[in-house]
């Protein structure tokens, strides 16, 4: 099965993306799949940013995907800018996405509000989406809940295409955890964990101090009652319950039972404990893997000359089956290899 994912290098790294994404990377090497893991820069610059933080989160992220378990030797772990078949994917894919389409995704509304200056790339960037999942030929797309909308429309994107054009694209199909898909805010459970729209006390960060961790679970919003139960209108628990589950691996019903009687007091403090526990390898590796950026870019060198060899022939079959005219010269666009007469 070949996976692909990609996250953005922006904001710190929080529980949510551990639980909704990086667990899920490193499951895909036991099963033996054939992963592609893109940090995906090009879509940060949609939106106000700062280009010296922009390079500095990019080898934030590579480190902590590393250091939650990916391996160079079993995943291509790769930046999107360096492999140019992303952005002439995407150009060419504009071609079949419509303008309504791309009005109705919830995530650009979501940010345009946010925005004084909305740009043309926070519009589209869903394409380029559809472009980093298609051009690998992509099964599976291992991502939290809060992007099923995309895939779809990389599904639809495809279909229209190879309905146009003749089979190019594989349909993939979403990946989401059963537990831990989306992980919400400690102190606001009504809202998803984020370093941009979430609160400071209630977003658990990935290289949070241990002291840190443990005073944002105790002082973690919880429900009316003392039962340790998930249900509808006990969204602060129910959040508590899935985060001790996916730190532990413990079924949710034996976290229930096993917190019968104990009250919330006792219980956030050992989901914190838990979490301290999770965080504490992955960051000894990630200040491992930081303290040499060399070998850090060797290792992302290597996957995005992978990536390349990989993109290569989805995007030449692209250009084939749209009509462009070969090149006797050299490559059309970005294309490894020259594009004979």
């Amino acid at each position: 099965m070949r996976i692909f994912s990609g996250i953005q290098p922006t904001g710190d790294k929080h529980l949510g993306n551990w639980s909704g994404g990086f667990r899920q990377y490193a499951a895909t090497q036991d099963r033996g799949d054939d992963a592609f893991f893109c940090i995906v820069d090009l879509h940060s610059i949609t939106v106000e940013y700062d280009p010296e933080e922009l390079r500095e989160q990019t080898l934030d992220l590579a480190a902590m995907l590393f250091a939650t378990g990916l391996d160079p030797e079993r995943s291509t772990v790769f930046i999107q800018s360096h492999v140019p078949a992303h952005t002439e994917a995407a150009w060419l894919l504009g071609s079949a996405t419509s303008f309504g389409e791309l009005r109705r995704m919830t995530q650009f509304k979501d940010k345009a509000e946010r925005q004084e200056f909305i740009s043309a790339g926070l519009f589209t960037y869903p394409v380029l989406q559809a472009a980093d999942i298609l051009l690998y030929q992509t099964d599976a797309v291992p991502v939290g809940e809060d992007q099923r909308q995309h895939i779809e429309l990389a599904r639809d994107v495809a279909e229209r295409f190879n309905a146009r054009h003749g089979e190019t694209f594989t349909l993939p199909a979403m990946i989401a955890p059963e537990v831990g898909g989306r992980i919400m805010d400690l102190q606001e459970p009504e809202r998803k964990m984020s370093t941009t729209g979430g609160t400071p006390q209630g977003t658990v960060r990935m290289l949070d101090e241990p002291e840190v961790v443990r005073k944002k679970f105790k002082s973690a919003v919880t429900d009316s009652g003392s039962e340790v139960l998930r249900a509808d209108d006990k969204p602060g628990i129910t959040n508590l319950i899935e985060i001790m589950g996916v730190a532990t691996g413990e079924p949710l019903e034996g976290i229930e039972s096993r917190y019968d009687g104990a009250g919330y007091g006792a219980f956030k403090t050992d989901v914190g404990e838990a979490v301290v526990e999770l965080l504490a390898p992955i960051q000894a590796r990630y200040h491992e893997l930081r303290s040499d950026p060399r070998e850090l870019q060797r290792l992302l060198a290597r996957g995005a000359e992978k990536a390349r060899e990989a993109s290569d022939p989805t995007l030449q079959a692209m250009l084939d089956a749209m009509g462009f005219v070969r090149s006797e010269f050299g490559r059309n666009f970005g294309a490894a290899r020259p594009r004979e007469l």
